[in-house]
């Protein structure tokens, strides 16, 4: 399954992933940003891993943030995950997208536009984000 596939919405933790997935929608589940360097590359695992758990039907895709860190990139792939956000201007970016093009993984440049979770107001617009936009080029209005 290949992220940004599905709508995008930024969880911040495990409640967060249940209240998205609870609509039931195929979603995209995307850390915050440059995550993977405060909360780290096996947090966003272990939730990712748990909200597949509880919710096996709904299809989910998942992007970890790694800001401008290739090491916690490979760090990232080291773990088994495949589906990455890295900026250009990262050291050593060529490496880590040669790498991740090998796993079948994608790493992309920049993050997609999503709906944010730490904003309240977002979470009463999230069932009509999940629910109406049809995928990563459905750009409608610009959620951040």
């Amino acid at each position: 399954m290949v992220s940004g596939q599905y709508p995008a919405v930024v969880v911040h933790s495990l409640a967060d992933a249940r209240l998205v997935l609870a609509h039931g929608a195929p979603v995209t589940l995307l850390s915050g940003e440059a995550a993977a360097l405060y909360a780290g590359c096996g947090w966003w695992r272990a939730l990712t891993a748990a909200a597949r758990a509880e919710f096996p039907a709904v299809p989910i895709a998942d992007l970890l943030d790694c800001g401008d860190a290739s090491g916690q990139a490979l760090a990232a792939v080291r773990i088994g995950l495949r589906h990455l956000i890295l900026t250009p201007d990262a050291p050593g970016r060529a490496k880590v997208a040669a790498v991740v093009a090998g796993l079948d993984g994608v790493l992309l440049a920049e993050r997609p536009p999503a709906l944010d979770l730490a904003d309240p107001a977002n979470r009463r617009r999230l069932h009509e984000w999940v629910q109406t936009r049809t995928g990563p080029d459905d750009n409608g209005a610009r959620l951040r």
